[in-house]
């Protein structure tokens, strides 16, 4: 697929309701639907089951064929996905093969955000109508710094909002290019940078929001881990272990396994999914597991101060939604685990030293996960697992970053109270 080339927009990608069924032509930015109305997730139906790389595209649009794209946004990177055979035996597994989203150039593996975060950035940016009025993205920071660089190679207009503990995230990455503009909201958390964005989008139909989970864009770009370790294995995995907030990246996982499913020639098995949350805040888990009621409460608790990974705060993410969080799990015998810092910190010294490269906090709680559910036997020592190692290589991005010249993206940093109205109004006089 390359700059311009036909795609959702002609009708080779379809919507559909998980809830009642109906089908959607995509254009681009719906993200629910309009009978239910009742948060039930759409998914894309694209018609071809065939899994055919193509491989004149770059990044993540060698999977092209399951984009909603209409147009190839230049500058993407796909997973680096490997046996790792090292880690496998620190873990007790015979066979671990890892997806790397990351900053690991002798890998081949260049994503500058240093996070899996610029899969979902890339796909949302090839799915969106040009013309469509201003994107805002609400992140807890990997999302935006995402967003930051690819927006450097596809100049679309949005509206990054995070809390002010993300700005070491984003001021490592280059502001050359990137047309995003970045709200910082002093002493917030993500939940109320959420609640900010929200009220962005209330001023004006020239704002709209990103979605999400809820983008199907954001979703299928996920899904190319999936599809990069189909390729690389020639099968699907047994078990699929991820640390998650949202849960967009294992709906997407499961998602994409069915697709593979279907398209297989011979029988396969869809891999069980084990979700990694912070053991200081886990509300999947805590649902899943039957501690706390079958809802999140409202307004949404706020994370404790010393949650280990603030990437993986959610407070109300999809659990019970039509193709949400719990459909998944019941659908593939899933699990939901914790890891606490201690365990963390210690899986994040393991992967470097016997790998070579740092991953995120992230990352690290999903491998201390899978480090449990090995010794416990929640995993049988002869699976084939993939682990997500959703973000990496941040020490390279920045020995890379200040051995040049470097300018900070544009950030105005606000209080929660300020009247978003007079905040975009300078902002934008300040471009």
């Amino acid at each position: 697929m390359t700059s311009g080339a036909p795609g959702a927009r002609e009708g080779s990608c379809q919507l559909v309701c998980t809830s009642c069924g109906l089908r959607l032509v995509d254009d681009g930015t719906v993200l629910e639907c309009p009978v239910c109305a009742d948060g039930s997730l759409l998914r894309t139906d694209y018609g071809s089951l065939h899994f055919k790389p193509e491989p004149a595209a770059s990044g993540i649009f060698r999977y092209g064929f399951w984009l909603p794209a209409c147009r190839e946004v230049p500058g993407s990177s796909a997973p680096h996905v490997f046996r790792s055979k090292r880690l496998a035996m620190a873990v007790g597994l015979n066979e671990l093969w890892v997806s790397f989203s990351g900053f690991w150039p002798d890998r081949n593996c260049r994503m500058e955000s240093g996070t899996f975060k610029e899969l979902e950035a890339y796909s949302v940016l090839a799915r969106v109508p040009e013309g469509a009025g201003t994107m805002v993205v609400a992140s807890a920071g990997n999302t935006a710094a995402a967003f930051l660089s690819a927006c450097r190679n596809f100049p679309f207009p949005c509206v990054l909002v995070v809390p002010e503990n993300a700005l070491p995230v984003l001021n490592v990455l280059p502001a050359t290019g990137s047309c995003a503009r970045v709200i910082a909201l002093k002493g917030a958390d993500y939940n109320q940078a959420i609640a900010y964005s929200k009220r962005i989008i209330e001023l004006s139909p020239e704002f709209f929001a990103e979605g999400g989970v809820r983008n199907v864009g954001r979703r299928d770009g996920l899904a190319t881990v999936t599809l990069a370790a189909y390729e690389a294995m020639g099968r699907l995995p047994d078990y699929y272990v991820q640390a998650v907030g949202s849960g967009a990246g294992a709906i997407a996982t499961y998602e994409a396994s069915t697709r593979i499913a279907r398209s297989a020639a011979r029988a396969t098995t869809l891999p069980r999914l084990i979700l990694c949350q912070n053991t200081a805040f886990a509300p999947i888990h805590d649902l899943w597991n039957h501690k706390t009621p079958h809802s999140f409460p409202e307004p949404p608790p706020s994370p404790p101060p010393e949650v280990y990974a603030p990437e993986l705060v959610n407070s109300a993410p999809p659990y019970g939604a039509h193709g949400g969080i719990r459909d998944i799990l019941m659908r593939t015998r899933g699990d939901v685990l914790t890891a606490g810092r201690r365990a963390a910190d210690e899986a994040a010294a393991a992967f470097e030293e016997l790998e070579g490269v740092d991953i995120e906090r992230p990352a690290a709680v999903a491998l201390a996960c899978l480090r449990q559910a090995v010794t416990v036997r929640r995993i049988p020592r002869d699976a084939s697992v993939l682990l997500n190692v959703t973000g990496g290589g941040r020490r390279r991005i920045h020995a890379s970053t200040v051995s040049r010249r470097h300018q900070h993206p544009p950030i105005r940093l606000v209080s929660m109270e300020s009247d978003p109205g007079a905040v975009m109004s300078r902002t934008a006089s300040r471009r």
